[in-house]
């Protein structure tokens, strides 16, 4: 799943370097965390949200077929343990 909404979202963005994408998983759910460069978030989430809705549809059609239930949330702060520790 990670590398489908990787491939997914590398395209949608103008800077595909700075994508991170963090898994979460658990028994009959996955938790997909995004976070892209702030420039980007527009284009990810689109107009009016179609197109975090039309990503999102789609992730739940594949793991539908895999039996899971998926979520995927757009982080605006990446996580940088090393921000915090200072």
């Amino acid at each position: 799943m990670k590398d489908f909404v990787a491939y997914i979202v590398k395209n949608l963005v103008d800077h595909p370097d700075k994508v991170t994408i963090n898994e979460i998983g658990g028994t009959h759910t996955l938790i997909i965390e995004l976070s892209v460069e702030k420039s980007d978030i527009g284009k990810i989430i689109g107009k009016k949200g179609k197109t975090i809705n039309a990503i999102r549809t789609l992730l739940m059609s594949v793991a539908s077929r895999n039996g899971l239930r998926v979520n995927l949330e757009i982080l605006e702060e990446p996580r940088d343990h090393s921000a915090q520790t200072r």
